[in-house]
């Protein structure tokens, strides 16, 4: 378990790619500098999806794990 705080969080649960990323960009756009968003998802493609936007955004991915088929992402906006 992570005892990361987070300022809100997002269940992308039951959705499939891209649903994931478009929610959680969004989510992201409304935040301010420095918040941290927690997100769960189901689609195990979020994985590579999640890393590869991180990278592209420069936003930071602060931890991720997956447990039972819920993958959790930890996400620093910059």
């Amino acid at each position: 378990m992570n005892d990361i705080a987070y300022d809100q969080e997002l269940d992308c649960k039951g959705m499939n790619c891209p649903l994931p990323i478009l929610k959680t960009k969004k989510q992201v756009d409304t935040m301010d500098e420095g918040q941290v968003l927690k997100m769960v998802a189901t689609d195990p493609g979020s994985i590579n999806d999640m890393n590869a936007w991180t990278r592209r955004t420069g936003h930071e991915m602060l931890s991720h794990n997956e447990e039972g088929g819920i993958y959790t992402f930890y996400i620093q906006k910059t």
